[in-house]
Parts: C-alpha cells; sequence; structure tokens
C-alpha cells in the first residue's frame, strides 16, 4: 500500500540457479511448525538471482543500491533485560528461546524507506569419520549398595548411528525398579557472566523394568534416526554450543533417582560427500574434536566412583 507515494512501489524475489534440483531438509520454525528449506553443505556457493518487478511500469525506482547478503545468525530471546539492554543473570518467570539462522537477504536502499526481502535456507555441515573414535566404560555405584558397570561400543556417533552397549549389575542391595536411558541436548549461549543454558530430554529409552540380580547384564540398542538431532557443536563464534549427554537413571521402589551423565558427540554423515568439500570436511570434523569424559562433578542423586544418592 502506498502512502502519500511513500509505499513499497516493487516486488523482490530471491531465485536460486538450481531451486528444482537443490535438497530441501525440514526445520522447525519458531511457533513449533515445521517448513521445507532449501539445503546447502557447508562449503558449496549460494548463487542466483534477485528479480525486482515494478508495480508501475511507467515509474521509475530511485535507489541508492542494490545488495544481497548470506547470513547466519545467533540471537537471544532474553527475559531478565536491564536498563542498558544487556541481558542479565537472575530469575526467569516465563517461557524462552534460543534462535539461530541462516538467511538470504536482498536490500533495495532507498532515502526515506529501505525495500527488503528474505529467505530462509538451512545449512549442514558434513563430517568425515572420526579417526579416534574410542569406546566408554566406566565403573559407577554406591559404596556398599550398589555397583554397575556400563559400557558404550564408541563416543562418537553420526546422526543416523545406533549406540550399542551393555549394563553390568556387580553389586545390587538396592530395590531398583526401573532403569532407563535418556539423551539430554544442552544449549548454552552468552559468554562472561551473561551465559543461558538450557537443556532439553530428546528421549527416554527404557532398558529394565523389574528388579536386576548380581551377575546380570543388560543390552542397550539406541536408535538414533528416530529423533531430531543435530551435530555437536563447540564454542561457535565464541557464544553458542550444543552438547549431548547419555543420562543413565535407576529409580528405586522408593522413588529415589540415581544417575550418572556421560557426554557423546554426535556429527552429520552426508549421503554423497562431494570431493570438492574433502577440505570443509576435514575442518568441520575438528569442530567436534575433544574429550569424551566428564569430570566427577558432584550433584544431587548422581552416581559416581564415591557414595552419591538422593
Amino acid at each position: 500500500m502506498s502512502f502519500f507515494g511513500f509505499g513499497q512501489s516493487v516486488e523482490v524475489e530471491i531465485l536460486l540457479n538450481d531451486a528444482e534440483s537443490r535438497k530441501r531438509a525440514e526445520h522447525k520454525t519458531e511457533d513449533g511448525k515445521k517448513e521445507k528449506y532449501f539445503l546447502f553443505y557447508d562449503g558449496e556457493t549460494v548463487s542466483g538471482k534477485v528479480s525486482l518487478s515494478l508495480k508501475n511500469p511507467n515509474k521509475r525506482l530511485e535507489h541508492q543500491g542494490i545488495k544481497i547478503e548470506f547470513i547466519g545468525q545467533i540471537g537471544i530471546s532474553c527475559l531478565c533485560w536491564n536498563d542498558a539492554n544487556k541481558c542479565v543473570l537472575g530469575d526467569v518467570f516465563q517461557d524462552g528461546s534460543i534462535s539461530y539462522s541462516y538467511f538470504l537477504r536482498a536490500t533495495i536502499s532507498r532515502r526515506l524507506n529501505d525495500v527488503v526481502k528474505e529467505m530462509d535456507i538451512v545449512v549442514h555441515t558434513l563430517s568425515t569419520y572420526p579417526e579416534l573414535n574410542s569406546s566408554i566404560k566406566m565403573e559407577v555405584g554406591i559404596e556398599d549398595c550398589l555397583h554397575i558397570e556400563f559400557e558404550y561400543n564408541k563416543s562418537k556417533y553420526h546422526l543416523k548411528d545406533v549406540i550399542v552397549g551393555k549394563i553390568y549389575f556387580l553389586l545390587v542391595r538396592i530395590k531398583i525398579k526401573h532403569m532407563e536411558i535418556d539423551i539430554i541436548k544442552r544449549e548454552t549461549t552468552g559468554t562472561g557472566p551473561n551465559v543461558y543454558h538450557e537443556n532439553d530430554t530428546i528421549a527416554k529409552y527404557e532398558i529394565m523394568d523389574g528388579a536386576p540380580v548380581r551377575g546380570e547384564s543388560i543390552p542397550i540398542r539406541l536408535f538414533l534416526a528416530g529423533y531430531e538431532l543435530t551435530p555437536t557443536m563447540r564454542d561457535i563464534n565464541k557464544k553458542f554450543s550444543v552438547r549431548y549427554y547419555l543420562n543413565l537413571v535407576l529409580i528405586d521402589e522408593e522413588e529415589r533417582r540415581y544417575f550418572k551423565q556421560q557426554e557423546v558427540v554426535l556429527w552429520r554423515k552426508g549421503d554423497i560427500v562431494r570431493k570438492s568439500m574433502s577440505h570443509q570436511a576435514a575442518i568441520a570434523s575438528q569442530r567436534f574434536e575433544g574429550t569424551t569424559s566428564l569430570g566427577e562433578v558432584r550433584t544431587p542423586g548422581q552416581l559416581s566412583d564415591n557414595n552419591s544418592r538422593q
């Protein structure tokens, strides 16, 4: 609508050269709906054109420049702003979110009002198989009450992988009635004192219902393809991280919970890895390299090599 002749007089459209053949990926929007966006891989070229359609062909469009931008954005929806418009630590009394996205933005710069058109896209970073992928094996428990040993076949998994492992009961003097493994996603955003953490339980996998006995072994086979997972990311732009943990949970007959967390690394394996992308993939693989074992952080209810019970 034109108001006193200053309204938008042109329609802008962003067109991709390979839109007809370009693969699309499903992505959840801020309102929880799922939409399909054009998918690009790290290292690929984004090419196309910006189409301008004048609403009044007989009238020229005056502008001060036309540009197209590729933007990767991390934003914080903070619920505790201070007078200086900065996010500070404090209590939260309503739901919040942290968003990040890639998009194309075409801008026609004008003297009074710019004309802007945006297109959301999805970018996937492919990784090579990790050279080092050791198994995870640890003995934990409560002295004179419970002693178990859990083992996973490896510490790094691609998003369509299968987690295979076993739980060994070496000592059982607690009446356990339930055991499960949770996949926990932990997002961290911010720097310094203004750091925001958000934990999300992606999956709950029951591995035992009933009381185990000494010497019993419980197998684990957890298929990751059925869950909405993303690769592990460490300190992106020095202010954004995504980490995943396997959380072993035991519940006794008195509803007391015992748990032990172990970090695992997730990475994305492409259907077809282009030769021209091998260098980018090698760089991407370094982003999730790091230690796989967690320090023995003592929290209420956490199983450790020492006594711990909630």
